[in-house]
């Protein structure tokens, strides 16, 4: 019996992991992701694999990603940009970082 409680708890540790997989990340000026321009706005973020979602909307920009945890939790959502192109999403209330991988789509 406690081996079955036991599996219990980890199927419901799995289910709660793999449901913590979209955030809301905002941009305050247009931005550029795999080579199409997002406007200023409030975004979902879907972190799937190796590739991140953003969506607004119809708007849906795909993206490969590597994703990193680090050490502490970030206090708040951050978006760190080189020009207008998105480099990575560190994000709040967590310890992710959301790094964007460079694309044949990408430009400058």
């Amino acid at each position: 019996m406690v081996k079955n409680i036991l599996l219990g708890f980890a199927s419901i540790a799995l289910t709660v992991a793999s449901a913590a997989t979209s955030y809301t990340v905002t941009f305050y000026q247009p931005v550029m992701v795999n080579g199409s321009e997002l406007k200023a706005g409030d975004y979902k973020l879907e972190l799937k694999d190796k590739t991140a979602v953003i969506k607004q909307g119809k708007t849906v920009a795909e993206v490969p990603v590597k994703i990193q945890k680090e050490g502490e939790k970030y206090q708040r959502t951050a978006v760190r940009l080189n020009g207008s192109q998105v480099d990575e999403i560190r994000i709040g209330g967590t310890n992710t970082r959301v790094v964007f991988e460079k694309t044949s789509n990408a430009t400058n």
